[in-house]
């Protein structure tokens, strides 16, 4: 395969209602690349990024936690944290490259078998899911107790109404053999979400390892505003089902998960230059 790829069209200028109308303004831009190998250098560093999002959000819990990003180049291959790495010390040069079955094919570090079983199950069921994320956070792995789905009793819960789902297939047991990575791969078509019952939040992106690892930052958020309003005792309001169609469909998108992320980005960038290492 060659290493050149065909220039990426112009994104069309409504792809959002927050992209400036004003020309000249700076705003971030969705990056294109002139080679596989710049687009995957940069997918790393996204990688790394968003391990780095997770250890400031506190989402670190041991070993356990997994985020995945496809390699552009050979799709059959995704790049990983490495297993025992706390995410404030994962970097470039400690990132692994598996393949659907688990075997490394570049790094130094063991893969996490259980990020193994569930994610590579999903990239390979789901061609077009670029990324993933899962980790053992404080309200995501609580409200996941409950079994439910998340009400759309907010404008940030509104970005994951109609799309997230509840997986109780395996709920409660370590992932560790194949066959749960296969009981849970098929919920994901055409969510970005997923609660995973006695086990905690995945999300998973068509866009990029930015989306993926936003909104798990959110929907770990909204887990736990939604049981904070239920401790009160009180019937929460009810965003209707239009308006919270509306909100998903302006504030939920992929490219806005992407987005945000871009702030987050330059805070490490600034602060934490040897994620680059």
């Amino acid at each position: 395969m060659p290493d050149t790829i065909e220039p990426v069209q112009a994104k069309p200028s409504n792809i959002s209602i927050y992209q400036p109308k004003q020309p000249g303004l700076i705003f971030p831009e969705i990056p294109t690349f002139a080679t596989r190998a710049e687009e995957r250098q940069h997918r790393k560093e996204r990688l790394v990024a968003a391990c780095r999002a997770f250890d400031l959000q506190g989402f670190d819990y041991g070993f356990a936690g997994h985020l995945t990003v496809r390699d552009p180049e050979f799709p059959e291959l995704y790049w990983t944290n490495p297993m025992c790495v706390h995410f404030s010390q994962v970097k470039i040069s400690n990132l692994i490259c598996a393949d659907h079955k688990g075997k490394v094919v570049e790094g130094r570090h063991a893969i996490n078998r259980a990020g193994f079983v569930l994610h590579a199950a999903v990239h390979e069921a789901h061609p077009d899911i670029i990324a993933m994320c899962h980790a053992h956070t404080v309200y995501g792995t609580a409200f996941a107790a409950l079994g439910r789905p998340l009400d759309p009793i907010s404008q940030d819960a509104a970005a994951f109404f109609e799309d997230h789902v509840v997986i109780q297939d395996e709920a409660g047991q370590v992932a560790v053999e194949e066959q749960a990575g296969l009981a849970v791969c098929d919920w994901f078509k055409d969510v970005k979400a997923a609660i995973h019952q006695n086990h905690g939040l995945l999300t998973a992106s068509r866009h990029s390892i930015e989306a993926a690892a936003f909104w798990f930052i959110a929907l770990e958020r909204c887990c736990k505003q939604q049981m904070l309003v239920e401790a009160s005792g009180r019937e929460p309001v009810m965003v209707s089902p239009e308006r919270a169609r509306y909100s998903r469909e302006h504030v939920g998108s992929e490219y806005i998960g992407w987005l945000h992320f871009q702030t987050i980005y330059d805070q490490l960038v600034n602060t934490q230059p040897d994620m680059f290492d």
